[in-house]
């Protein structure tokens, strides 16, 4: 049985004084929640403000990017070291907005993804279609490449987390319904089977976002290949992220 994810990322939202504020109440509202886990990605300057204020906590800590170098002169860059040094578990890679507004390509992607493993950090693997891709009928070829390509040579998969994201939902209000995002989710699982078994497949968490609300979410997770949320507009005040964090 996969146990849930909900996840919080909080994009470039949010400042030292209130995202402080924001952990901290999600700390103490999240108190008793035991049977999902909890996940939130603040902005790189926030991180060890936000760490320490969900020290003790139910809560784990993801970046929501790195660099695949250890070190180096990449100015404007993190590294896998300073973000596992104020306690962060988790990163977020692939997501659309860096594919898209970035620039990042697959092969960047992965290597992310390998080198996050490589340096003991999990991460969030996004994938999802532009609006004219599911309008072409290609959302499963889309999908199929970022993942197999985003996926190449890992060799700790049960470690990684995929969420699927329709690019077309994220930010804009529209939500892919249940089954749309089922549909898919499936086909994902399936991918995942024919790369590194059934059984890791089984077992690896896949997650929905683009849009996710509190009066959506529970139609979401009735489905079993939705094993969880990234969460974005959604996830910056404490009473809509916690009654998604409820479902």
């Amino acid at each position: 049985m996969r146990r849930a994810l909900i996840a919080a990322n909080w994009k470039m939202f949010l400042n030292r004084e209130s995202g402080t504020k924001l952990a901290s109440a999600l700390a103490e509202k999240t108190a008793d929640v035991e049977d999902r886990d909890i996940l939130i990605c603040p902005a790189a300057p926030l991180l060890s403000d936000v760490s320490a204020a969900i020290k003790g906590s139910r809560i784990q800590l993801g970046a929501q990017n790195m660099y695949f170098e250890k070190e180096g002169a990449f100015t404007g860059e993190v590294s896998a070291d300073m973000i596992l040094s104020v306690g962060c578990s988790h990163v977020l890679l692939g997501h659309s907005e860096r594919r898209h507004v970035f620039g990042e390509d697959d092969t960047l992607i992965n290597k992310k993804v390998l080198f996050a493993l490589e340096s003991g950090l999990k991460p969030v693997f996004c994938v999802g279609e532009l609006l004219q891709e599911r309008e072409n009928g290609t959302t499963e070829k889309v999908v199929h490449t970022q993942v197999t390509k985003g996926l190449e040579k890992v060799d700790a998969p049960d470690q990684v987390t995929i969420a699927y994201e329709p690019v077309w939902a994220i930010g804009t209000g529209k939500t892919a319904t249940p089954e749309d995002a089922d549909t898919v989710q499936i086909y994902i699982r399936k991918t995942v089977a024919d790369i590194f078994g059934q059984d890791i497949a089984d077992n690896m968490r896949i997650l929905y976002g683009g849009s996710v609300k509190p009066d959506n979410i529970d139609g979401l997770m009735a489905k079993d290949s939705i094993d969880g949320a990234l969460v974005g507009g959604a996830s910056l005040k404490a009473d809509s992220f916690c009654s998604i964090i409820d479902y």
